[in-house]
C-alpha cells in the first residue's frame, strides 16, 4: 500500500504485535487509500437499525491463515468475492524435519492482507459486517502476554521434533486413552507435543505471564489488542488435549502433557461473537463471528453438514473429512475422529457436529516434487497432458510417501518409491503413476470411512490445487465408482468461513440457501476405467506394503 506507506498513516511496530492505522481524521484516510469516507457506523449497525435485513452495502472479510501464506478476501451479499490480498510466510527449517514460523511474521502479513483486501475492495472498513478467520490447524506457540513477544517461534503442524516423546507415550500403552479422548491418534502432527516441547525449553518462564494457543488464538488475541484469549471447538479438537465428548480441556491429558489449564485459550462455539478489532486497527470495532480450522472451513463451504456427506482437499497433502453427524463415530482403520464445527442453540446447550478425517500427508507434494525435486516437469498442468499420452501406467506404481504415510497407515518410516520399472517405461508411465496414487491414497480414506460408519459415501466434494487435473478427476470418479463434483468457486475455504461469519451475525438468513446458490463446474461420473482401475489399486497396495517400515 504504497499511498498509505508514503505518508506513514499505516505501520506496523515491530517491537509488539500491533498493526495501527493512524487516521485521527477518517476522511484523509479516505482520500490517500481510496477508501471510501462513511460515517462512524460499523456496517452491523446499520443492520441491526434495519431490521437485520441484508444489506447489499455490507462485507464480510474473511481470513486465511495457511501454511505456506496469509490471505484476505471481501465477499459482498451475493456471497462473491470482490477483492483479495496474499503475503507468503518464510519458511523456518533449522534442522531436518524441523518447520517453523514467525508469529511476528504471521500476524504483520494478516494486518497486511487485511488492509490491501479492504483497499482493493474500495469500501471503508466500516461497511465490513464481520470477519471470519480460518487457519492452519495444529501449528501452536506460547507467549508473554504483558509485551505480547512469542517466546519462540511457532511449531508447524508438520514439524516432526516430538515424533520420540510420540513414542515414549505409545510404548507406555497411552495409544488408547489419548484416542478414546480426543479421536486423535498419538502423533507429533497434533499440539500437544509441541506445547510440552515449548514449555520444557522454557522453564525458567513465569506461567503466570504466559499464553499458549493455535495461530487462530494468537491471531485472535491480536486482534483485540490483548483482550480476548480463545479458540474454537474445530481448532481445539486438533491439540490432543480437548476432550471430545465434553467439548472441554482434558484435565488427565493437561497432566499427561505438563500443561497448566491457565495458559490455554478459552473454547467458544465455532460460529458466535470472539470478540471486536481494536479500532486502533481499521478505526472500526468488526465483530468476529466465526472461526474454523482450514479443512472444517471446506467442510462447511461444501454444504458437507449431513451425514455420508464428505469433501477432499488436494493440497500439499489429500484432507478427506466425512460429517457424521451429531455422534462421534470411531474408527477400526486409523481415522480421527473430530469435530465438524459448534454453534450455540438459544436454549444455551451446544449443537455439535462431528466429523471423520484422513489425513494424507503427501498429494500435490509429489507434483512439486516432478518439478522441483527430478525435473520430469516444468509445470504442474503439465501432468495432465503427459499422463493422457499414455494409454496405461506401464505396470509402474508409485507410493506417495515422501514425508511418511499418514492415514490409513500411519508410517512414518515409510519411504516413498517407483515399482515396476522395466526398460519400456516412459516419461509419461511415470507421471501417470505419481497422478494415480494420489486416487489410491483417497481410495483407501473412502474404504475406511464406508467400514466405520453406517451411511456410504454417495458422492466425493473437492477442491484444492490438484483438483483443476482433469485426468486425476476422472481417474478419481472411476476408482471411486461415485460422482466426484468440483465447484466453479476454487476458493472453499475461504468461502466456508465467509459464509459461517455471516451466518453468525445475521448477514445471510440460510446457510441451505447458500449452498444451494454455489455453481457446480463439472461432475465426473465413474467411467469404463472403472475395472482396470480397481485391478491395480491391488497392485499399488502391494507395492505401499513394501515401502513401509523401511527406517529402522
Amino acid at each position: 500500500m504504497p499511498a498509505i506507506g508514503d505518508r506513514s498513516l499505516f505501520y506496523i511496530d515491530l517491537k509488539l504485535p500491533r498493526c495501527f492505522v493512524i487516521a485521527p481524521e477518517f476522511e484523509v484516510l479516505s482520500k490517500v487509500s481510496g477508501l471510501k469516507s462513511r460515517p462512524c457506523r460499523t456496517a452491523l449497525q446499520n443492520m441491526q437499525q434495519s431490521g437485520g435485513k441484508t444489506q447489499s452495502s455490507g462485507y464480510i472479510l474473511a481470513l486465511d491463515l495457511g501454511t505456506t501464506g496469509n490471505r484476505a478476501f471481501v465477499f459482498d451479499a451475493d456471497g462473491k468475492i470482490i477483492s483479495q490480498a496474499y503475503k507468503e510466510l518464510t519458511q523456518y527449517y533449522p534442522q531436518p524435519g524441523w518447520l517453523e514460523h514467525d508469529p511476528i511474521e504471521i500476524w504483520q502479513a494478516t494486518c497486511w492482507v487485511m488492509q490491501t483486501a479492504i483497499q482493493n475492495a474500495q469500501i471503508a472498513p466500516t461497511d465490513i459486517v464481520a470477519i471470519g478467520l480460518t487457519v492452519q490447524r495444529e501449528t501452536c506457540l506460547i507467549w508473554d502476554q504483558t509485551t505480547g513477544q512469542p517466546l519462540h517461534k511457532a511449531l508447524v503442524w508438520q514439524d516432526r521434533r516430538t515424533a520420540p516423546l510420540c513414542n515414549q507415550l505409545q510404548e507406555q500403552g497411552y495409544a488408547q486413552e489419548i484416542y478414546e479422548r480426543t479421536g486423535l491418534i498419538i502423533d507429533a502432527y497434533f499440539s500437544a507435543t509441541k506445547l510440552s516441547w515449548l514449555l520444557e525449553h522454557f522453564a525458567d518462564a513465569d506461567l503466570k505471564n504466559i499464553l499458549a494457543g493455535t495461530i487462530d488464538t494468537w491471531v485472535l488475541w491480536n486482534l483485540t489488542a490483548g483482550k480476548v484469549h480463545a479458540t474454537d471447538h474445530s481448532n481445539a479438537s486438533r491439540t490432543m488435549l480437548m476432550n471430545l465428548a465434553s467439548c472441554e480441556w482434558d484435565e488427565t491429558l493437561l497432566g499427561l502433557f505438563k500443561i497448566p489449564a491457565h495458559i490455554l485459550p478459552q473454547i467458544q462455539p465455532s460460529l458466535g461473537i470472539f470478540g471486536v478489532t481494536d479500532r486502533s486497527l481499521l478505526e472500526a470495532e468488526i465483530p468476529i463471528t466465526a472461526i474454523l480450522g482450514d479443512q472444517q472451513a471446506a467442510l462447511f463451504g461444501h454444504g458437507c453438514n449431513y451425514p455420508g456427506s464428505m469433501k477432499c482437499t488436494y493440497g500439499t497433502g489429500s484432507f478427506l473429512v466425512a460429517h457424521t453427524g451429531s455422534k462421534i463415530v470411531r474408527s477400526q482403520h486409523q481415522l480421527l475422529s473430530t469435530l465438524a464445527w459448534t454453534q450455540a442453540k438459544a436454549s444455551d446447550t451446544l449443537d455439535v457436529g462431528y466429523a471423520l478425517e484422513g489425513s494424507i500427508f503427501t498429494s500435490g507434494a509429489c507434483i512439486k516434487w516432478l518439478r522441483d525435486g527430478i525435473k520430469l516437469i516444468t509445470t504442474a498442468a503439465e501432468t495432465e497432458t503427459l499422463a493422457n499420452q499414455v494409454t496405461d501406467n506401464g505396470g509402474v506404481y508409485f507410493v506417495p510417501a515422501l514425508s511418511g504415510l499418514g492415514a490409513p497407515h500411519w508410517d512414518m518410516s515409510a519411504r516413498g518409491a517407483f515399482f515396476g520399472i522395466t526398460a519400456m517405461v516412459q516419461r509419461e508411465h511415470l507421471v501417470r503413476a505419481v497422478l494415480e496414487s494420489i486416487a489410491y491414497q483417497v481410495q483407501e480414506v473412502v474404504q475406511a470411512i464406508n467400514a466405520s460408519n453406517s451411511i456410504s459415501i454417495a458422492q466425493l466434494s473437492v477442491d484444492g490445487g490438484a483438483c483443476e487435473n482433469n485426468f486425476l478427476m476422472q481417474f478419481q470418479a472411476d476408482i471411486l465408482g461415485i460422482p466426484v463434483e468440483r465447484p466453479k468457486m476454487r476458493e472453499i475455504t475461504v468461502q466456508g468461513i465467509a459464509f459461517a461469519a455471516g451466518l453468525a451475525v445475521g448477514f445471510w438468513k440460510s446457510y441451505e440457501a447458500l449452498v444451494q446458490q454455489r455453481q457446480i463446474d463439472r461432475v465426473f461420473e465413474p467411467g469404463v476405467g472403472r475395472n482396470r482401475a480397481l485391478d491395480n489399486f491391488v497392485s499399488w497396495q502391494k507395492a505401499v506394503e513394501r515401502a513401509k517400515h523401511w527406517v529402522d
